[in-house]
């Protein structure tokens, strides 16, 4: 779905002279970007025959404690419910398993099965590889600037003031 917003940034009026186009708007670069990176992961991820929220969730996964069920959708920023039927694949699949929580026995703690350490081998180097390529590309002064600006723009999203401030 095109992102609404890009759309109507379009039509916004920069100190009623100038128009803004979708290209010119920080999220339309960000999203495009995302869109691409996940294409390209979802087209790695399916070389093993997973999708890229299992590769995540097997990155996501403490190899030694394990990770409990309800903490990996918030990892992932996701809600909790929408995970739960990925979770019960992987399970079946032989990825991970479950184990109820000693501390409180209302909760399960995930953990990965050899099959699933692979997995998670292959999602890491997956992960790795491209941020190899990318900071073969990229000058390392350009990348401390791109993480300084996406960190800053992190931190104008969280103050939650983008909308309230007049």
């Amino acid at each position: 779905m095109h992102n609404i917003f890009c759309y109507f940034a379009s039509y916004l009026v920069e100190n009623n002279t100038k128009r803004m186009k979708p290209e010119e708007t920080i999220d339309f670069h960000i999203k495009a970007t995302w869109h691409a990176i996940a294409r390209m992961y979802n087209a790695e991820a399916a070389r093993f025959n997973v999708t890229v929220s299992v590769g995540y969730i097997l990155l996501n996964i403490d190899l030694e404690e394990g990770t409990p069920s309800t903490k990996i959708a918030p990892l992932l920023g996701l809600e909790a419910r929408s995970i739960t039927r990925t979770l019960k694949n992987m399970e079946n699949e032989g990825l991970i398993y479950k184990v109820q929580d000693t501390k409180d026995r209302r909760f399960f703690r995930i953990f990965l099965t050899d099959k699933g350490k692979a997995g998670r081998e292959d999602a890491r180097q997956t992960v790795l590889k491209f941020n190899h390529a990318v900071q073969q590309t990229v000058p390392e002064d350009k990348l401390d600037t791109f993480f300084e600006v996406i960190m800053q723009v992190q931190k104008i999203i969280e103050g939650g003031e983008v909308y309230t401030k007049k």
